[in-house]
């Protein structure tokens, strides 16, 4: 995602003469593979994050104001369409005010659309599964090429599925969709009400989590952590990027306000990669009065009253030598407290400018998402295919309310790969059980209307409260709130539906899992090797612009090769953490993960070498080789063979790119290795499975 320019003077230990680093001779450890784990505290303990007060609170007024309304102006049965409606709310909760009202519209019409597919097939059951499980892949089609946030297609397919159960004909969809349409909007104004109270948070949170990642990254460095904190930190700064680009609303985009902003965040984007030349020279942590002052300019970013003083640091500068990149990391994060202590900035400053849309065009993000390149289709076809095959089998077995089967499926299908789908399984099956014995207990009381609406609303706010840190408690709290609303919208005998949900969530799980693991299963791991290769073509030419003497490096064309690499570096981790987790065939691609990490650093490196404001060059024979060099390594990787590297040219002024590249070719070479002997080891294994079959059927014949 997009970062933007370096300030007017510069920072650069590579500017012009001045004292020269010495090459770094030791190579920061690899962390620790990701391993995404099948056990208790999966299922049990709390993820990292904050609890979701605010969306739990919005989302038990949107809910309660709109259930109550359709009650009084409709029925009971159909109020359940706007309360459904409402769960707009939950969408786009990170986004900027001025492009999360379009953006809410657009859920708000999905939703509608959503009840009147729903309305339509509610004639047929065998056509309600089938529409069901076209709802589920369309939306999440959609939901991921247009980069809808959580909670993705889960609501559209609870909506539709919802839909077929209301009585009602054909004559009665016009009805539906409106009071959807209702409820959608009331929704959409509860989620729009804190523009009159804080209008700008968004961009404001959206910049200071860039800062609070940057301190985690400082606080990371000579540690085994890094490459992870790196990736977390390039996500935050891509993230708060993508927050402002959607917040340059005409108007606002040249006030000195929003100027403050884009200082602030070109200069943590800019800290962020000075880091990265850090980290890979130092294998002793940072003091920690470093990671304490981005803490503080976290703070600043809303309240510049509270931003640090740029002379604290002085301390950590003595010392050391002025050309280095420490000194240098300490001198930007004083200028970038100098810049958070203005309330206001100018917007004529250098480094400011645009060079990017607001969004980018909706018809190629549909069509790049269709490319066989992208993961997004094999995972919309495989939701499509398994939440309408399961609503289907469901059907077949006898079962009427066949939806939960479908909604089930889609929520567990939502892990992403094998091992987050079987925790899933578990977390939403033991999560049912508890929840159905809750809201089986409330209906038994036989509740009275307003009761319902209070009790329901309350049990939504508590399940988004509780879903920020862990999908299991979540699910205890939301399925009393969708057992209340199914009872409401077709009442059924209490212990016969308590029975039913818990029935239909075992199959819908097993349901899910299957899909995860028959459908698409090596998805990710096939793209793995072309999204590597896609890493180090844009760090090749990236690099080579940079040591070309020959090229000047426009200002927009440097910040457009910075966002295309960031977000490059960005996805190589979604596919490799994707792909890890499709056991058991993660075999081969589990040792590729030193493959990735010097992927990682060698891409960092460049995106580093992209903030110098004069970069040192190199000859043209340097430039050519260096080339051949990212071209062998990226054809090497893309036919599974050992790299015929040869003698790298020496780069004087960037040896951490020399040594990340050999150690990508050594790493390389390494699971070339490893996949031979694997190969190997499954061929001797088939051979005595041949040879014991034989040896059974000579046995048989004696």
């Amino acid at each position: 995602m997009p970062d933007q320019e370096t300030s007017d003077e510069s920072d650069d230990p590579a500017t012009g003469g001045g004292e020269q680093k010495p090459p770094a001779r030791v190579r920061p450890a690899v962390a620790e593979r990701p391993r995404h784990r099948m056990n208790l505290f999966a299922i049990f303990g709390l993820g990292s994050g904050q609890w979701g007060w605010a969306i739990g609170a919005k989302a038990t007024i949107a809910m309660a104001l709109a259930f109550s309304l359709g009650s009084y102006v409709f029925t009971p049965q159909l109020a359940t369409l706007a309360a459904l409606g409402s769960m707009t709310v939950l969408y786009e909760r990170n986004t900027p005010y001025g492009y999360r009202a379009i953006a809410l519209g657009f859920v708000g019409l999905g939703f509608v659309a959503s009840v009147m597919v729903g309305s339509l097939s509610a004639l047929n059951p065998w056509a309600s599964a089938v529409a069901v499980g076209a709802i589920a892949g369309v939306a999440t089609w959609l939901c991921q090429a247009l980069r809808v946030d959580r909670p993705g297609p889960l609501f559209f397919v609870l909506v539709g599925a919802i839909a077929t159960i209301i009585p009602g004909g054909f004559t009665e969809v016009p009805l539906h969709t409106a009071i959807a349409a209702v409820g959608a909007a009331v929704g959409w104004v509860v989620s729009m009400s804190g523009a009159l109270i804080r209008g700008r948070h968004p961009e404001n949170q959206a910049v200071a989590q860039a800062f609070v990642q940057l301190a985690a990254l400082l606080r990371a460095i000579g540690t085994r952590r890094l490459d992870h904190v790196q990736h977390d930190a390039s996500v935050a700064v891509a993230e708060a990027w993508r927050i402002m680009l959607l917040a340059q609303a005409r108007g606002y985009r040249d006030t000195p306000e929003v100027a403050r902003l884009r200082a602030l965040l070109r200069w943590v984007s800019d800290i962020h990669l000075t880091a990265t030349d850090v980290s890979m020279a130092r294998t002793s942590p940072l003091p920690e009065e470093a990671a304490r002052f981005a803490d503080e300019l976290a703070v600043a970013v809303a309240r510049p009253e509270r931003a640090p003083d740029p002379d604290a640091l002085d301390a950590l500068r003595k010392g050391l030598r002025p050309r280095s990149w420490e000194p240098q990391l300490y001198n930007r994060l004083a200028r970038a407290a100098q810049a958070a202590r203005r309330p206001e900035h100018e917007n004529t400053d250098r480094g400011l400018e645009l060079y990017d849309t607001r969004f980018p065009s909706v018809g190629n993000s549909l069509r790049s998402s269709l490319s066989r390149d992208s993961l997004i289709r094999p995972t919309a076809l495989r939701m499509g295919i398994t939440v309408a095959l399961a609503g289907v089998v469901g059907l077949a077995l006898g079962m009427d309310r066949f939806y939960w089967i479908s909604i089930t499926a889609t929520t567990v299908l939502q892990g992403g790969n094998v091992v987050l789908t079987v925790n899933r399984s578990a977390q939403r099956a033991l999560g049912t059980l508890l929840g159905v014995a809750i809201g089986a207990g409330a209906l038994f009381l036989d509740p009275a209307l307003v009761t319902v609406i209070v009790v329901a609303s309350l049990f939504q706010g508590l399940g988004q409260f509780a879903l920020t840190r862990n999908f299991f408690y979540g699910t205890v709290l939301i399925t009393p709130m969708a057992l209340l609303l199914a009872h409401t919208a077709a009442p059924y005998p209490v212990d016969a539906l308590a029975q039913a949900r818990i029935l239909d969530t075992i199959l819908g799980s097993i349901a899910g899992m299957l899909g995860a693991v028959l459908l698409w299963p090596r998805a990710s791991a096939a793209r793995l090797p072309p999204t590597i290769s896609d890493v180090l073509d844009r760090a090749r030419l990236a690099i080579t612009a940079v040591l070309d003497p020959d090229v000047r490096l426009s200002p927009e064309r440097r910040y457009r090769m910075r966002r295309d690499l960031r977000a490059a570096l960005v996805s190589l981790r979604g596919v490799y953490d994707s792909a890890i987790g499709d056991v058991p065939r993660a075999t081969t691609t589990r040792p590729l993960w030193p493959v990735v990490v010097a992927t990682q650093r060698t891409g960092y490196l460049a995106l580093a070498a992209l903030t110098l404001e004069h970069p040192p060059a190199a000859s043209h024979i340097t430039v050519q080789r260096l080339d051949l060099a990212f071209k062998e390594l990226q054809e090497a990787l893309l036919h599974r063979r050992t790299p015929r590297l040869g003698a790298l040219p020496r780069l004087v002024d960037y040896p951490r790119i020399n040594m990340e590249l050999r150690a990508l070719s050594s790493s390389m070479r390494t699971a070339v290795a490893e996949d031979t002997r694997t190969a190997e080891l499954q061929e001797k294994r088939r051979a005595q499975r041949e040879k014991r079959h034989a040896q059974q059927e000579i046995d048989a014949d004696l």
